[in-house]
């Protein structure tokens, strides 16, 4: 056998896709985690099916995992991939046009059948159609293949064949030169007690890494590490970054963290991670409904906890009314909007930005509250850290805006120290203050002091009717109806005095500025920065604080002639500019596919509008 020949890459995307029982989220998954050990820069997008039980071979189950790594600084999972590991027919149908030209399929060509070709819409002879010939087409008999690896194991069939994506797997990790022993060392950890198991998918894996290599038409790959900041650094998604943001703010406030919650997608995962650490004192409940989850977050916030509930888009709508008692009633609350493609039921596991006027004004009455959006999968913590730190020092609810895309995506993430941290400091009031009073406020923050109950002297009355200033009793009175609907908006506005200021990436000189907020950062950067680097002139504007808006903000928009606003829904945060400051002209690029923008497409935009 001829010497294997390296060549060596800075950057490649890779997409795993096949049935929805073929194991490619932890495909992927193993392959990301691996890179991100190597060293690599990455980000990951899983794609799953909508429907729990979608039916098998069809385009409707087909779920994927793409992932971007490179020897340089990665901000997004990739436009198209260089690489499309298709385990049937479906995800081949499903995930063609996402391949580069030129790029590499590799096919489990056992399950090219006639029965599983006719189930996923291809024609009669898909490999012999015209569309494949800017491709290289590996016909690898995986299935097969797997069966023969473990004819002495002692498993049955269907049991052999679960392990046929680490025979991908294994190939996959052949060409890029990848080493096997993190995945090796997942199985021993996941599969300890089932000896069995474990030497078959070592095996299994092992095999195709060797399958690889004795195919001459594949060659090999090295991406080298990227240069990152020294630190300490894990792989984590977004809900996960979230979770431990709360756990975070928790020990920094010296409070003890309750989370009341209903699972749905794609949010669940929040309540999960946070229920699992009771070890450091998190109390959880799982709620029969999305109302009786924030209700008993109310109620732990006015029992002196940092209280947090999670939802998604439909859970959002559910929890208005309590949303508004927790605003008259001015405690402290984070509710966590995890978005997803709607109305309705919509598009349960796919990614929008179209809860943000339901954010803003989703609510009866005069309702303000602080809107905060992340906009990566690690920044994550960072946000729900700040909101939950704006929460308990300005006494209000606080809604942390993330979605689909972020929430399930990757990235590597530097560990902060404590230390380090923002300091949280709760507005609480010390029993037998003298003559306390509910809602007696601080002059700067206009912030009532947190009384929690129990505590002697600070006897007071609570409730969704509206209460008179200072005093707290319940008031019909019209103009101190007025006046405390005038504090408890200014007290959000007076909110803009402790984020920071808005900042401008890219060129800062440049007549157009892309604007952008929440979930579509990586994407709208990296395509400012290609820009940049071709010698054109723009910036990008990009939002995480929506309501307030940073103080800065009319200051940096009236520094460019023209703005493109891009978001994926119908342009409401566009709407929200127009309203805020009508003196800016406003052009806008919107997407509602359930997917996140493609770097090409927002190029495509910015530079139409300079030629126009």
């Amino acid at each position: 056998m001829s010497e294997k020949v390296v060549k060596e890459l800075d950057e490649v995307v890779i997409k795993f896709s096949g049935d929805s029982g073929d194991g490619m989220q932890l495909t992927g998954t193993q392959f990301s985690d691996t890179s991100a050990l190597f060293g690599n820069d990455i980000a990951t997008f899983p794609d799953y099916p909508a429907e729990i039980r979608a039916p098998q071979g069809t385009v409707g189950g087909v779920s994927g995992f793409q992932l971007h790594i490179g020897h340089k600084e990665i901000h997004t999972p990739g436009d198209y991939a260089d690489v499309l590991i298709a385990m049937n027919p479906a995800a081949l149908s499903a995930n063609l046009k996402w391949v580069k030209s030129g790029g590499t399929i590799i096919l489990d060509i056992d399950t090219f059948t006639e029965k599983n070709i006719k189930k996923a819409g291809c024609p009669p002879d898909p490999l012999k159609d015209q569309k494949f010939g800017d491709f290289q087409i590996i016909e690898a008999p995986i299935s097969s293949l797997t069966q023969e690896s473990l004819k002495d194991s002692g498993l049955d069939k269907k049991s052999m064949l679960r392990s046929k994506n680490m025979f991908a797997l294994g190939m996959v990790y052949w060409i890029f030169n990848r080493p096997l022993d993190y995945t090796e060392g997942f199985f021993e950890k996941k599969f300890g007690k089932d000896p069995k198991t474990v030497d078959a998918n070592k095996k299994v894996l092992r095999d195709g890494f060797n399958f690889a290599n004795t195919i001459e038409a594949l060659r090999s790959y090295r991406i080298n590490p990227a240069k990152i900041e020294k630190g300490r650094y894990r792989n984590i998604n977004g809900n996960v970054a979230t979770a431990w943001g709360f756990l975070a703010a928790a020990e920094k406030s010296k409070l003890q963290l309750f989370i009341g919650s209903y699972p749905i997608t794609p949010a669940t995962d929040i309540l999960q991670e946070l229920a699992a650490r009771k070890d450091l004192g998190v109390k959880s409940f799982q709620a029969e409904d999305e109302i009786a989850g924030i209700c008993t977050a109310i109620g732990a916030s006015f029992t002196g906890s940092l209280a947090i509930t999670t939802t998604s888009g439909p859970g959002l709508a559910l929890k208005s009314e309590a949303i508004g008692l927790a605003v008259i009633t001015e405690l402290p609350l984070v509710i966590v909007d995890v978005q997803r493609g709607g109305p309705s039921t919509g598009l349960p596991t796919k990614t929008e930005q179209s809860d943000l006027f339901q954010a803003l004004y989703g609510r009866n009455g005069e309702s303000p509250l602080v809107v905060v959006a992340a906009s990566t999968p690690s920044n994550c913590f960072h946000y729900a850290y700040q909101s939950s730190k704006i929460a308990l020092e300005h006494m209000t609810p606080v809604i942390l805006l993330t979605d689909g895309f972020i929430a399930n995506g990757t990235e590597p993430w530097r560990i902060p120290a404590m230390k380090d941290m923002d300091s949280i400091t709760p507005i609480i009031a010390k029993a037998n203050s003298k003559d306390y009073q509910p809602y007696r406020r601080d002059a700067e923050k206009l912030v009532r002091e947190w009384a929690v109950p129990g505590t002697e002297g600070l006897e007071h009355r609570i409730g969704g009717l509206e209460k008179m200033d200072v005093t707290g009793n319940v008031s019909y009175v019209p103009e101190n109806h007025a006046v405390m609907t005038d504090i408890r908006d200014n007290k959000i506005k007076k909110v803009a005095n402790y984020i920071p200021e808005q900042e401008i990436y890219g060129d800062k000189d440049a007549e157009i500025c892309v604007i952008g907020w929440g979930g579509t950062y990586g994407h709208l950067y990296t395509a400012v920065q290609e820009l940049n680097e071709e010698g054109k002139k723009v910036a990008l504007v990009h939002f995480n604080y929506i309501k307030p808006l940073p103080k800065n903000t009319k200051e940096v928009l009236a520094k460019f002639k023209k703005h493109l606003v891009c978001e994926l829904n119908l342009g409401q945060f566009v709407n929200y500019l127009r309203m805020s400051f009508p003196e800016f002209e406003y052009s806008q690029y919107n997407k509602v596919q359930g997917l996140p923008f493609t770097v090409i497409e927002i190029k495509e935009e910015i530079t139409k509008m300079m030629e126009g």
